[in-house]
Parts: structure tokens; C-alpha cells; sequence
């Protein structure tokens, strides 16, 4: 037995310190540790014994790439402490200055950390000697987001503005209106980039991943919502501890956090997506269509095996043309009871609605769900000017490509 191991003592692509141990047997990995070795900084242990007033500013610390996510679970622990929220338009400003957040955090991950690896340079640096134009507009995305976490956070880094109930500022209108022409910009920059990085060459890789995500009924969650699966999850937040623990392992200071009865699960913006309906403006609507549109062999695996569980009696793919045989060619034909296929280029969202609503119409299914509510009724689910949009909640019948 032919064996190896591969030890990368610094991984550049880690925002703080880590490495990978992979020990490989006759070809295949037997063992992958990734450790992160930075000190642990007991910011759990130094918050005891101080004003909850304090919590917003001291958590902001613990990342200065994305302080808003801390100071979020911050003001909503004490808030719920004390049997409190923050409705209207102070809510709003909350989702605001998370997006800011997101602009920039994931900028800088999919443009400097990301797309080096995809592409073949070492860093984001030789990236930039030959695609520079792509660079200085994720640059400029990215200090969008920055400029957003300044007006509402009164700095980029760190922001002091967030508190218990609010914020201790909030800006003016004028401030506002600069930024959303900023952000009308950072849309269409952000759109580019989108069709840019999903030309990358993606591994063809097949896992059978159980997605763990918030979920709200009606809109993309960021500080609220209950907490889902793939599969069977579907708890309060409170009751994380239920079915979820921590564990310290030898060979990193980072926690892993596990689910109780299945192990490793993943989470993150696919799994958001994946467990939540597409709530999008019509502006964003076609790109994050046209991102998706690469067939997904997690997806498959996952697909084939709710429908052999029989959780799938009835299957529409959307795609484009050129993808549509690689999408049927991966799912596994004798697992779905009947299958729709349309085009996405010829067919549109409310021409593709007309044959769906038709198809569950004799009621031999319930519509088109059972024991449930259709996850195509147009009055009960995401859409816009487009149409209704098919999600998956929490075992779809009828799933959208």
C-alpha cells in the first residue's frame, strides 16, 4: 500500500492562521486536518461580569473583516434577554449594514482569496497583472460595502454605532441617498463579476452535503428566522443545543460544531439558498439565474436520494439548453414518477407556471404537494415581475434548475 502524507504549515487562503495535514492512501485521502492554530482569545470568558451596553463594541473585535455578524448575535442575545426587539425602520438599518458587510467580506473572498486558486496564481497580486480591469472593479465593490458599514456603523472597521435597541446613531437622509447611488453602481459591477467567476473551471466533485441555513418566511434571513436542514431540521434558534454540539478536537483551537445523530454539515450562502425561497429584485433576477445554470453533482446526489426516499413525485428542470442533458444525465431516471423539462432560454418563468399549474390540476396530488401546501401557488411563494420562483421547503415535489 502506497501511502503519503501532505502537511501545508501556512494556508494563505485563511483569514487568520491554519494549516492541512492530508494523510493519502493508494490514491485516495484517508485523513484531512485542517488546523487552526491561532490562540484562542476567551472573549467568552472576558465578557462576564461587564454591561451588557458594553457587548456590541467588545465582540466587534473578534473579526475586523466581519464585526457586524458578532455585534448581531450580541444585540439580539441581549434583546431577547430582555424580551425586546427592534422593529421598522431600525430592522432595516440592521439588514443594511449587514449587507455592507457582505459586499465587502465577500468581495475580498471571492476576488483575492478565491479566484487565485481557480485561475492558477499564487496570490491575488500576480491575479491583478493580467486581470486588472476585474480587480480594480472588485476593489470598488468592495469599498461600497465599506462605505456602507461607515455611514450606518460610523466606521468601516470595528463599527461603534450598533447598540441594544438600535443604534446611537442613525444617518441622515442625505447621507442615505449617497449611498444608494454608490450601491446602483456596486449592483452592476457585482453583476459582472458574478458572470465572470462562473465561467471558472469547478471541479467536478460530488458530496452528498445536509444544508443547515435560517429560514424565513419571507424574506433572505440575517438575524432571525428558524433554523432548517435538508433534511429533517426545522427548530427555534433556541433550541440550537438540541440538535447540535461543539467539540474541541486536539489538533485545532477552532470549536467544531457538529450535528448530534449525523455528523458534518454545511452551511454558508449555497446552503442559504438551497433551504430558503430566491427572493431577489428584478435587476439581479437573470444574473443569479445565470449563476446557477451549472449543473451541480451535490445537488444531483442530493435530489436522487429524496427522490428514491420518495419525497419527489413530481420534477421540473429549468435550464438552458446546453446544460439540460448534463442536469437529466445526472439524476437518476427511475427515481422521479414524471419529469418536466424547459428550456430556460425559450421558456420563461410565468410560461413555465401555466404548465405546472396544469399539471397538478386533476388533484391527485394534493396540486403538485402532499400533505402540504403547493410550493408553486404564486399567492404562497417567492417571485417577481418574472414569476413565481420554485424552492425547496423543507422536501420539495417540483424543484427549479
Amino acid at each position: 500500500m502506497a501511502t503519503k502524507t501532505i502537511t501545508v504549515d501556512i494556508l494563505a487562503r485563511v483569514e487568520g492562521e491554519g494549516a492541512l495535514d492530508l494523510s493519502i492512501s493508494d490514491g485516495r485521502v484517508t485523513s484531512a486536518q485542517l488546523r487552526i492554530y491561532e490562540p484562542p482569545r476567551f472573549f467568552e470568558a472576558f465578557l462576564r461580569g461587564r454591561s451588557y451596553a458594553e457587548l456590541p463594541d467588545i465582540v466587534a473585535r473578534i473579526c475586523g473583516i466581519c464585526p457586524i455578524a458578532y455585534q448581531m448575535g450580541a444585540v439580539h442575545a441581549v434583546e431577547d434577554a430582555f424580551g425586546a426587539t427592534a422593529g421598522g425602520q431600525l430592522r432595516a438599518l440592521r439588514r443594511l449594514i449587514y449587507c455592507g458587510e457582505w459586499i465587502e467580506s465577500h468581495t475580498l473572498h471571492v476576488l483575492m482569496l478565491h479566484a487565485p486558486d481557480f485561475l492558477g496564481y499564487p496570490d491575488g497580486i500576480r491575479l491583478a497583472e493580467e486581470h486588472g480591469d476585474r480587480v480594480r472593479a472588485g476593489l470598488a465593490l468592495k469599498k461600497a460595502g465599506n462605505e456602507l458599514m461607515r455611514v450606518l456603523g460610523g466606521r468601516e472597521i470595528h463599527p461603534v454605532s450598533v447598540r441594544d435597541g438600535g443604534f446611537h446613531r442613525v444617518p441622515s437622509r442625505t447621507e442615505l441617498a449617497e449611498v444608494a447611488e454608490n450601491l446602483k453602481r456596486a449592483r452592476d459591477i457585482a453583476m459582472g463579476l458574478v458572470e465572470w467567476v462562473s465561467t471558472f473551471p469547478f471541479p467536478d466533485f460530488e458530496r452528498a452535503y445536509e444544508f443547515v441555513a435560517l429560514r424565513h418566511s419571507d424574506e433572505y434571513p440575517f438575524n432571525e428566522g428558524r433554523l432548517v436542514s435538508s433534511r429533517d431540521i426545522d427548530i427555534d434558534i433556541a433550541d440550537y443545543e438540541s440538535e447540535f454540539e461543539e467539540r474541541h478536537v486536539a489538533h485545532s483551537t477552532a470549536l467544531h460544531s457538529l450535528l448530534k445523530r449525523r455528523g458534518a454539515y454545511l452551511v454558508g450562502p449555497r446552503s442559504t439558498a438551497n433551504r430558503c425561497p430566491c427572493i431577489s429584485s428584478p435587476g439581479t433576477n437573470c444574473t443569479s439565474r445565470h449563476a446557477r445554470s451549472r449543473p451541480s453533482a451535490a445537488n444531483s446526489h442530493e435530489l436522487n436520494a429524496m427522490c428514491r426516499a420518495g419525497a419527489v413525485d413530481k420534477l421540473v428542470i429549468a435550464a438552458p439548453d446546453h446544460v439540460l442533458s448534463d442536469i437529466c444525465a445526472a439524476l437518476a431516471p427511475e427515481a422521479v414518477a414524471e419529469t418536466l423539462v424547459r428550456s430556460l432560454v425559450k421558456t420563461q418563468d410565468h410560461e413555465l407556471w401555466p404548465h405546472v399549474r396544469d399539471w397538478g390540476a386533476d388533484g391527485s396530488s394534493s396540486g403538485l404537494m402532499q400533505g402540504q401546501q403547493s410550493a408553486v401557488d404564486p399567492n404562497q411563494c417567492a417571485g417577481d415581475a418574472a414569476g413565481p420562483h420554485f424552492n425547496q421547503t423543507p422536501y420539495p415535489r417540483v424543484t427549479k434548475r
